[in-house]
């Protein structure tokens, strides 16, 4: 039954406050376990402190799953592997199916817990009167059944529930998570700002060689339709394997010795890459937001131009 119109004013909405019907549609739901380690990892990697905060608002702020599938298998391992950074942070799965949120019930526990909800992230107000939030958010394998027009919302509804300086990591992995791509958004300082895109992250785990073309298959959903010869991600890929092909002589050595030269390579053509040994060695190649291959998520209507150019300040709202 539908509640009857309430006849008073409505309160003024919270910051954090979104549509309560969860917003989006059931993935597939299949899983491996530890598809998702190398995330978790270059996360923990990638911003440490984020994840140590404590006190004040950072004491209800969450490490968010977004779409664990039918049992929750990732949610569960990633509460695991960043607990060693805080032992006492708060993990939230969230899924769009009812029937997956009752599943993973008998898993939840005093700072893991799992909830009906969708890209309006479910968050709730803490005994305080003040709402929970997001310190960061993976959404895995979640948009790439939508149409590539859906992915700015998707992304914009995420991002209300971040905390400043909170991050986003949204792309897809292979079967087995040894090979994935994600954008990298952040939430602006002054979150009536909205976020900016940060980087596009490339991860392997070396086990199957090195080759850049396998990327392509992994693809956010925001760049995957684009690898077209007038778009910066196809451009970028040429790039790519001309550096890996100038670089071949160093495969002797082994893929992971391949993969740095080449990444070193396209730094040299002018591309914005992390050349760090910490993520080199790892097997993540880093392209920060100064590149043009970071596609913003402007509206499908503005000029491919703008949809291709850096994102530059905090301007996504």
């Amino acid at each position: 039954m539908r509640k009857s119109r309430a006849t008073l004013a409505p309160a003024p909405p919270h910051p954090h406050s979104q549509s309560r019907r969860p917003q989006g549609e059931p993935t597939r739901g299949k899983t491996a376990r530890n598809r998702l380690r190398r995330v978790d990892n270059f996360l923990a990697a990638y911003d440490p402190a984020l994840f140590r905060r404590q006190g004040a608002q950072w004491d209800g702020a969450y490490f968010v799953d977004l779409g664990y599938g039918a049992e929750p298998i990732t949610t569960l391992e990633s509460a695991q592997r960043l607990r060693r950074l805080n032992a006492q942070l708060l993990v939230l799965g969230v899924e769009i199916d009812p029937v997956r949120v009752e599943v993973a019930q008998p898993h939840a526990n005093a700072r893991t817990h799992f909830r009906l909800g969708g890209f309006n992230l479910p968050l709730q107000p803490t005994a305080s009167g003040q709402s929970e939030s997001a310190r960061a958010i993976r959404a895995f394998n979640v948009l790439r059944q939508y149409e590539e027009s859906a992915v700015p919302a998707a992304y914009r509804q995420m991002c209300r529930s971040l905390m400043p300086g909170g991050l986003l990591l949204e792309g897809t992995s292979d079967p087995h998570g040894r090979l994935w791509v994600a954008n990298l958004a952040r939430q602006c300082d002054d979150a009536d700002n909205g976020y900016r895109l940060e980087a596009l992250v490339f991860s392997l785990n070396f086990r199957a060689g090195f080759d850049p073309a396998a990327f392509q298959a992994v693809l956010p959903k925001s760049l995957i339709h684009r690898m077209m010869p007038d778009e910066p991600i196809y451009h970028f890929f040429q790039a790519w394997k001309q550096a890996a092909l100038e670089s071949a002589a160093t495969q002797i050595w082994g893929a992971r010795h391949w993969f740095t030269a080449s990444a070193r390579k396209l730094r040299e053509m002018g591309y914005a890459v992390n050349t760090q040994k910490k993520w080199l060695s790892r097997g993540y190649l880093i392209i920060h937001s100064t590149s043009p291959i970071t596609v913003s998520d402007r509206s499908a209507g503005q000029s491919r131009e703008s949809q291709s150019a850096d994102v530059g300040p905090c301007c996504c709202r």
